[in-house]
């Protein structure tokens, strides 16, 4: 995509258009769920369309953040953050394993929300294509260590095998942040990069 910056603004501009009919889907959708009288199964239905139209708002947020790094147009919204709040962040937004945060921080400077939805993209992976109900994400300093990960999980984590859109999309992610991803031995190594020059660091701060 990063080849043809017609095609990355092509797409920006389908994830623009598709949240209107989207929005309107959610919106009936949970309006419906609070409706009181409704016999089983409805409200559960409901409940799983409002849920699926919440991940297709997600999926939508990526798709339009990668466009813009592809096409050039990406202006990272930066400010200071402590790296072991963002990966708990992170692990938040990830469902279907326990995700284990460990290690400490230090204070740096990027986009939040995006190396946040960054991490979150590796450990789904590392969830759906490995296996595991558990990940550790251990953190020292502006390095986020994700593990275990399995020989499935290996090639999509590294990109050597295009399989899962959330890893395609944060390796990309971390790329236009100016960090780095690596494996090593059974972990996915995420260095996220220092704070500027002169910037005060917490704990752990050299990282």
């Amino acid at each position: 995509m990063g080849q043809d910056p017609a095609f990355a603004a092509l797409v920006s501009l389908a994830c623009h258009d598709l949240r209107t009919p989207l929005a309107t889907v959610h919106g009936f959708a949970r309006v419906l769920t609070r409706m009181e009288g409704l016999d089983e199964p409805l409200p559960r239905y409901l409940g799983m369309m409002s849920a699926a139209s919440d991940q297709m708002g997600e999926l939508l947020d990526e798709l339009g953040l990668v466009a813009r790094i592809e096409s050039g147009r990406w202006e990272p919204a930066s400010r200071d953050v402590d790296t072991l709040e963002l990966a708990r962040a992170a692990a938040e937004r990830v469902s279907g394993a326990e995700i284990a945060v460990e290690g400490v921080g230090t204070q740096t400077t990027l986009d939040a929300g995006a190396a946040e939805r960054a991490l979150a993209g590796y450990a789904r992976c590392a969830v759906r294509f490995g296996g595991v109900d558990r990940l550790e994400l251990l953190v020292d300093g502006v390095t986020v260590s994700l593990g275990p990960v399995t020989p499935d999980a290996a090639p999509i984590l590294a990109g050597e095998v295009v399989r899962d859109l959330g890893a395609a999309i944060a390796a990309r992610v971390v790329d236009a942040l100016g960090g780095s991803v690596a494996l090593e031995g059974e972990a996915l190594v995420v260095r996220l990069p220092r704070a500027p020059a002169g910037s005060t660091s917490g704990p752990g701060g050299a990282g």
